[in-house]
Order: structure tokens, then C-alpha cells, then sequence
């Protein structure tokens, strides 16, 4: 693959391609501690739900080929964090390395920034998941916690990292 993906809002005719890269992520990775991929209507649902919140739910497309998808959602549903979100990003299976990851992050940062929000927290699966904890240290986000053996699968006892950053000048 060469050259950049390009990001966009996410459509619902999206959501076959989304079911298809989070699905992989489930059943083989740890990015998510989700065991069951949800199906193509339940993934519409949250999309819906992200929507609902003004908040972004993107697509990278590369060559008419969606390659992966970034969102943000409030980070907890008490009042309190309101100005907290979190975000998600999944790249297909085969496209890790191509920049893929960084280009969906850039852009929910930069629509995220437009924004009420003052800080976006990264919940990632896996001390060893060195490929997310570097990408979100090069958009500025630091480390703020390892919550230990949080989650249990494929056999195992799985930490989550907790990463940080501001939105703008919303750490002042």
C-alpha cells in the first residue's frame, strides 16, 4: 500500500466494513475485551449513540476500501465528566504499519478540538500493545495509569493503560 488514506465521517453504508474490522479485533486481538463481535445492527446502534452525543465517528478509505475507523465517546455517563472523552481506534487486519492508525487519531483529535471537550483519555487493552501506546504518545497523550488483570481473555489476565492528553488549551 502506498500513498495516504484518506478520513471521512463515517455512513451507515459503512457499517458492514466496521463489523468486519472490529470482528477481527475481538476474536484475535486485545484491543477490545469484547468476546462476541456485535453484529452489523448493534454496531449501527452505537454508532447512532456516538452521533447523538456531537461527537465523531470517521473512516479511513484507501483504493474505495474502508481500512479502518476511529470514534469518541463520552469517557463515563456521570454529569461530572461531561468534558471527557474517550476515543477508539481500529485499523483491518493486513493495513497495521501504513499510517492508517495515526491519520483516523489526527483527525478525531483535530474534529474533537472544535469541541466542549477539555481531555480525551486512551483505555487501552494490554501492557504489551506497543503499537497503540506509541501512537498515542506521538499525539501528545501521556501515560495516567495501568489498571492491573482488569480483563480475562484467550486464557489470560489482560491489564488496561490508561493514556491522557488535552484538547487544545483545555488543560489550562
Amino acid at each position: 500500500m502506498s500513498g495516504v488514506p484518506t478520513t471521512r465521517d463515517s455512513r451507515e453504508a459503512d457499517l458492514g466494513a466496521i463489523q468486519q474490522i472490529y470482528a477481527f479485533h475481538v476474536l484475535h486481538g486485545l484491543a477490545s475485551f469484547e468476546e462476541v463481535p456485535p453484529s452489523v445492527e448493534e454496531l449501527g446502534r452505537r454508532r447512532q449513540d456516538v452521533l447523538r452525543s456531537n461527537l465523531p465517528h470517521l473512516v479511513a478509505e484507501f483504493g474505495g476500501t474502508i481500512v479502518g475507523y476511529s470514534y469518541a465517546s463520552p469517557y463515563r455517563q456521570q454529569p461530572a465528566f461531561r468534558h471527557t472523552i474517550e476515543n477508539s481506534v481500529y485499523v483491518r487486519n493486513g493495513y497495521h504499519g501504513h499510517g492508517i492508525g495515526r491519520a483516523l487519531l489526527a483527525a478525531l483529535i483535530a474534529r474533537c478540538e472544535l469541541g466542549p471537550w477539555r481531555q480525551m483519555v486512551a483505555v487501552i487493552g494490554d501492557t504489551e500493545n506497543h503499537a497503540s501506546i506509541g501512537l498515542h504518545a506521538a499525539f501528545g497523550f501521556r501515560p495516567a495509569g495501568t489498571v492491573r488483570s482488569v480483563g480475562f481473555k484467550f486464557g489470560r489476565w489482560v491489564d488496561s493503560v490508561l493514556m491522557q492528553r488535552a484538547l487544545g488549551d483545555q488543560d489550562a
